[in-house]
């Protein structure tokens, strides 16, 4: 599939599934006040994404959420250690009060640069996001779940997609408990 009809593919699903450009909620600027504050980081990290691999690694560490902007952006930041080495990472969550979605924006240490940010909202206590970007040189889809919510704990998800979202295959679980 050429990289035309993935972004094709890429916003017919982002628009089915938050809508074109009208609020997912009337104030989302608070969705990830839950998170503000520090957090017990257990990761999970599929070694090799897209290669049918089913090797795992696990980290443990801790992750800071400080608030932005009276809640209308956060700061994360992720310090993990484990048998495959040393994690560290920001994501750089961003409100749009036009739109009712936030991005979500990760970058890594090692990189050094932001990622294509993921985009999408909260409904139902669960957080889906949707995004593009290029792994192994070929254009992919990002899904980012953030799901089990409670006031001690939650969890991330992140899957890749190379047909389109058609299948998609789970390369990042993390579970926080609060410190």
């Amino acid at each position: 599939m050429n990289a035309f009809k993935l972004i094709l593919i890429f916003a017919l699903l982002s628009v089915l599934a938050h809508g074109a450009d009208t609020p997912a909620q009337p104030d989302g600027q608070h969705d990830f006040d839950w998170e503000i504050g520090t957090w017990k980081t257990h990761l999970k990290r599929l070694q090799r994404p897209l290669t049918g691999s089913t090797s795992w690694v696990e980290y443990e560490g801790t992750t800071v959420v400080r608030k932005v902007w009276d809640g209308r952006a956060n700061l994360v930041e992720l310090v993990a250690d484990g048998p495959a080495g040393h994690i560290e990472a920001l994501s750089l969550r961003l409100y749009n009060p036009r739109t009712g979605q936030w991005s979500l924006n990760f970058a890594s240490a090692r990189g050094g640069v932001m990622s294509p940010p993921v985009t999408g909202s909260f409904q139902g206590g669960r957080g889906e996001f949707y995004g593009m970007e290029t792994f192994d040189e070929r254009p992919i889809l990002v899904r980012f779940v953030i799901s089990d919510i409670t006031a001690t704990s939650c969890r991330f998800e992140q899957a890749f997609s190379a047909d389109g979202g058609k299948t998609w295959e789970v390369n990042w679980i993390a579970v926080d408990t609060r410190r």
